[in-house]
């Protein structure tokens, strides 16, 4: 496979779009950390709230406590800035009311990169993606387009913003860049650690954060000069 591409950082401000508590806390956060820590200013937005996330936990239980892990998880990278949306975690649909949500929440924030997860079919790894990742991830791309458009969702009392200059997702089977996460490895474990109903609950690899974060920066790293990092898709604008 080619080698990465550094991702660029000659911007100030992202807003990372996301479909539930825990996504880009596997492989993602790292760069997160780093670029808080250059002084950049990023924002989440999650599509839910996480609810069907844990199978031992009834729904209506799990998500108010899956968002308090996330937003403890989003301080651990230097984030403070939280929004959760109320898609159904699980059945999460591809269309205008999501694309709506998240154009709003660019006009908001009127960010320079937006960042999201993988919405390709599958992993790196070759396994299956489900569905909400492809969806949000799919509707992030779109959304990026409709914010720019003054007359796309008038209704919303925004102004349009045409200011963003890249959009990467993030663990993506066709990964172009790559950032290296050496000095904000801890904080990426940090990060996913803080999500502890969700690791209690799960089991094998996924369960460890430290080695499972680890083996995933390693083996972009092997792409990137073989320091640790995490890998994106870059799209051209």
């Amino acid at each position: 496979m080619a080698d990465l591409e550094a991702m660029p950082e000659d911007w100030s401000s992202a807003l990372v779009v996301v479909a539930h508590p825990d996504d880009m806390e596997y492989g993602g956060a790292g760069a997160i950390a780093r670029w808080t820590a250059q002084g950049k200013k990023v924002a989440y937005l999650l599509a839910s709230r996480g609810e069907a996330g844990i199978d031992s936990m009834d729904p209506a239980t799990a998500a108010p406590l899956r968002v308090e892990e996330q937003i403890a998880s989003c301080a651990a990278v230097g984030v403070t800035e939280v929004e959760f949306l109320d898609h159904p975690d699980g059945i999460i649909e591809y269309g205008v009311p999501l694309r709506r949500d998240i154009a709003a929440a660019i006009r908001r924030h009127r960010p320079e990169c937006v960042i999201t997860g993988n919405y390709r079919e599958t992993w790196p790894t070759g396994g299956l993606n489900m569905a909400d990742h492809i969806a949000v991830g799919r509707a992030t791309v779109d959304a990026v387009r409709d914010a720019g458009n003054r007359w796309i969702f008038q209704d919303q009392g925004l102004e349009p913003w045409n200011g963003v200059k890249y959009v990467a997702a993030a663990s993506s089977p066709l990964a172009t860049h790559a950032v290296d996460i050496t000095d904000s490895f801890d904080a990426s474990v940090a990060s996913l650690r803080a999500h502890k109903l969700y690791l209690e609950a799960l089991s094998g690899d996924m369960a460890e954060p430290e080695p499972f974060l680890r083996s995933m920066a390693e083996a972009v790293g092997t792409r990137f000069g073989g320091v640790l990092a995490t890998s994106f898709e870059l799209l051209a604008l």
